[in-house]
């Protein structure tokens, strides 16, 4: 997600891959769902051959498996794979954040104060209730912390990291995690940390940030819970009921 996608030069392949790629990522295609070729083909405007090709480059990064001769399907989540990922996230990011608070410039300045002034009107909308533009609010939160890191030195780094966070994305997507005006408030405090070149502060902010957004999807939602507590949740409505 490093920015929105120059569409104009794309090509028929490009634009379905961009497309299911972000389906993917923002929950449209749900985990484990069955990716039926022909279905496919007809939604994304490509070739069954363009499709397979496509499918299979989403395979090497995560968000689909191969069947063998079945096909293909969505990408199971687990509240293991999410930690694992977050982990991964955090150990990136901080990495980056050392390197970053330590090069930055003016400009890397103003980037990240220009970044979060986009952020903080997305958040001030989701707090008013306004949740409509999901994609537009994630996109402007990956602008936040990319604008931190920006000034790392190393594409390599800069690449791992939009890989990563795509892949924790799609779990917050899933889960619908907003933790409200305790994310607002770290967020803040991230920019105030770099404009003071606290790398050591921010990374403490980051651990917490990552944290409890784990840990708030591992409670609410059912994407990651167990599936016999799913089961057991979902049943006990209707044993009240026959109770009554």
């Amino acid at each position: 997600m490093d920015t929105l996608p120059d569409t104009t030069a794309e090509t028929v392949g490009d634009s379905a891959y961009r497309r299911i790629r972000t389906d993917l990522i923002f929950g449209k295609l749900t985990p484990g769902q069955k990716l039926k070729l022909e279905r496919m083909s007809s939604a994304y405007g490509t070739s069954i051959s363009t499709l397979r090709e496509t499918l299979n480059r989403l395979c090497s990064e995560g968000f689909v498996v191969a069947e063998g001769q079945r096909g293909f399907e969505v990408a199971p989540i687990s509240a293991t794979e999410f930690q694992e990922i977050a982990e991964l996230r955090e150990l990136l990011e901080g990495h980056m954040i050392e390197k970053s608070f330590a090069a930055g410039d003016l400009d890397w300045e103003a980037h990240i104060v220009s970044a979060h002034h986009k952020l903080a009107a997305m958040e001030r909308m989701l707090l008013s209730g306004e949740r409509s533009d999901a994609e537009s609010w994630k996109q402007c939160d990956f602008q936040f912390h990319r604008a931190l890191v920006a000034a790392c030195g190393s594409k390599v780094l800069l690449d791992a990291h939009a890989a990563v966070y795509d892949r924790y994305l799609r779990y917050q997507m899933i889960a619908v995690v907003f933790r409200g005006e305790m994310a607002a408030a770290e967020h803040r405090e991230l920019k105030e940390l770099a404009l003071k070149r606290d790398a050591e502060g921010a990374n403490k902010v980051l651990h917490t940030h990552i944290h409890d957004c784990v840990a708030h999807a591992l409670r609410n939602s059912d994407w990651l819970k167990p599936v016999a507590a799913v089961k057991e949740a979902r049943a006990e409505p209707r044993k009240k009921a026959k109770a009554g």
